[in-house]
């Protein structure tokens, strides 16, 4: 039984992209909580390989423990590993070990993504496939390993990262729209299978939030619009006076904090809901 103060004592969690950003945000919320926790990351030994235009954070070896240290500090079993989630091996690979050395995995957070800015006239083939495979099919491998187990127990909690680009168009961004628009029926086509065995499938749909993926990405964007001598933090200011009514970037724990709740016995009403999570924009 869990108390108050960790209701997820006894939960296994599993955070992809967890190392880094909303991800590892909502993987401290989780540990916090009481939940061991494992983290899934892309790292250099991956062997993937980025689409021309394509932007995904790939850390080293001493991130991942860096950021398993700052989880184990909640006193919770951590494992952190590499993990690519467009290959279905390495997926596979991962899951295996978590429920080897921490036990059947109850919590399953999707917050693993990619992304790209192209025109969609002369558009690449291989970044509209790498934005599918990351954002879509990778949380599609997650799922169908979790799942039968979660279904057989009678819990499990699976919140998908999805964003407002997937509930809204945006120039530059059609295949991230396109992936991010598929999780959200992915998420809803999962709530209405498990509903009847006590699991929840949301996504969160977070808009302009300050992490190092987005600061990566906007360099390119800078590049597209014809900003180059523009930095980083002044074309964040000049985004969120633009498009936040709350003339900000929202902090990855805001996001995390929302994605942890929707992962407790509170939230077993909660499923397969796009919650937008923005501070009022819709982009």
């Amino acid at each position: 039984m869990s108390d108050d103060s960790r209701p997820l004592d006894g939960r296994v969690a599993w955070v992809t992209g967890g190392a880094t950003g909303m991800g590892f945000a909502t993987a401290q919320h989780l540990a916090r909580a009481g939940a061991a926790v494992a983290i899934g990351s892309l790292s250099q030994d991956a062997g993937m390989v980025l689409a021309e235009g394509q932007s995904a954070l790939i850390v080293d070896d001493s991130q991942l423990e860096k950021s398993a240290v700052a989880l184990e500090r909640f006193e919770v079993p951590v494992r952190a590993m590499s993990l690519n989630v467009a290959d279905n091996q390495s997926v596979v690979r991962c899951f295996e070990q978590i429920v080897e050395q921490l036990g059947p995995i109850d919590i399953l957070v999707n917050a693993a993504g990619s992304s790209g800015r192209h025109t969609l006239v002369n558009h690449p083939d291989d970044l509209w496939e790498a934005m599918l495979q990351v954002n879509l099919t990778g949380a599609y491998r997650t799922i169908k390993c979790c799942l039968p187990e979660m279904i057989q127990r009678g819990f499990g909690r699976i919140v998908n990262f999805s964003s407002t680009a997937g509930l809204v168009g945006g120039e530059l961004h059609a295949a991230y729209c396109a992936s991010k628009a598929g999780l959200l029926g992915l998420t809803r086509c999962v709530a209405l299978e498990a509903a009847s065995a006590g699991v929840t499938c949301n996504a969160l749909c977070p808009g302009w939030v300050a992490t190092e993926q987005n600061y990566q990405g906007m360099i390119r964007e800078i590049e597209l619009v014809g900003l180059s001598g523009l930095s980083v933090e002044e074309y964040r200011t000049r985004m969120a006076q633009k498009w936040s009514p709350q003339k900000r970037f929202l902090d990855p724990r805001e996001v995390g904090a929302y994605a942890a709740f929707l992962c407790s016995e509170t939230a077993a009403g909660i499923t397969g809901q796009a919650l937008r999570i923005s501070g009022g924009s819709t982009w």
